[in-house]
């Protein structure tokens, strides 16, 4: 991240350092412009200074965490929902559509998910993300039958839970590159990095992994298939469950979102801009994100550091915005496709 450091004096003239388009207004305020991966030092007229900056994560939070289940099982549905959502989390589930089971009572495979399952699933808040048809390896087929497979789940899914998958999930995690250039088409993300959590996962090793996406503010993404049975499960999941409880044990640190969340709000961090106006202790934040709105769908957080901060108040298109104010920041979400912020400190 580049840190741009700006003294915007609402009385005076500041030096700008690699600053960009910063001009100064009628009413003796400043007017700055700034992407959202900058992070920018404010210094009002009464001498008090805040960093501005979009927070890497949902929150503020240090890391992400995605976890992703693959190949529609049927105890992904009976036991990993339950629990995640026992702890207030939600999952990525990766589905075959040929695999899942029609409703009506022609259960063909027990196990596997059916599409009322599925369904119920989106309902809930938890993700359905595409996994291939067939399950077809990129490496192994024509581009056409790669195309048709990705569609036909597509549609599948769409059909089933009234919801279009937005991320996929490569085959074998196969990443051919003529057939990935399909794969991402109308998507927020695809997974093209995850760590397996499975038979070989201990508590020691979970931990580390954890531990290390905090200290690098990394976004971890778990691949799991079985639980109790298939391929590289647990046998016994319990080892997975008190790896969840450590997690919400730190989840002022970690934000556990879907695959599809973290992957549009890094997306959108990364394309916002913002147009600033300072003037006195009053701050006047218009977004700007030109991304598919119909995809994009993450409100992003925004978060203003100072040691001075008694009291805030925020506002966009005529809404109070709730804000968390901590010792030393103020931190709030915002539409990144709104109207202008104006945020009033004290």
């Amino acid at each position: 991240m580049r840190q741009l450091f700006v003294i915007l004096l609402a009385l005076g003239i500041g030096m700008p350092v690699n600053a960009k388009q910063i001009t100064f207004t009628k009413k003796g305020g400043t007017h700055y412009c700034m992407s959202g991966q900058d992070t920018l030092v404010v210094q009002t007229a009464l001498k008090e200074h805040y960093i501005l900056s979009i927070a890497p994560y949902k929150g503020d939070k240090a890391c992400a965490i995605s976890y992703t289940f693959d190949d529609g099982l049927a105890e992904q549905y009976s036991l990993v929902a339950p629990q995640f959502e026992k702890r207030g989390f939600r999952g990525t589930f990766a589905i075959n559509g040929s695999k899942i089971n029609s409703d009506g009572g022609l259960t063909t495979d027990t196990t596997r998910m059916s599409w009322e399952q599925v369904k119920d699933l989106s309902d809930r808040g938890h993700e359905i993300s595409n996994h291939g048809w067939k399950h077809k390896n990129f490496a192994r087929f024509p581009l056409e039958e790669i195309r048709e497979d990705i569609y036909k789940n597509d549609s599948a899914i769409f059909a089933n839970t009234g919801v279009m998958p937005r991320t996929f999930v490569y085959p074998n995690n196969n990443k051919k590159e003529e057939a990935k250039k399909i794969a991402v088409q109308n998507r927020v993300g695809t997974r093209t990095k995850q760590r397996s959590i499975g038979s070989k996962s201990t508590p020691q090793n979970l931990e580390a992994w954890v531990n290390t996406l905090i200290e690098t503010n990394d976004w971890g993404v778990g691949m799991t298939h079985g639980l109790t049975y298939g391929y590289d499960a647990f046998r016994n999941p319990q080892r997975f469950w008190d790896h969840l409880d450590q997690v919400k044990a730190k989840e002022d640190k970690i934000w556990v979102g879907t695959f599809r969340e973290v992957a549009a709000y890094v997306e959108e961090k990364g394309a916002t801009q913002l147009d600033i106006v300072c003037e006195k202790n009053h701050l006047r934040i218009t977004p700007e994100l030109t991304l598919d709105k119909e995809l994009f769908i993450e409100p992003l957080t925004l978060v203003i550091k100072g040691k001075q901060i008694k009291k805030i108040s925020v506002r966009q298109d005529g809404k109070k915005l709730p804000v968390l104010l901590h010792t030393d920041k103020a931190v709030f979400d915002f539409n990144p496709y709104g109207g202008v912020i104006e945020v009033n400190l004290k």
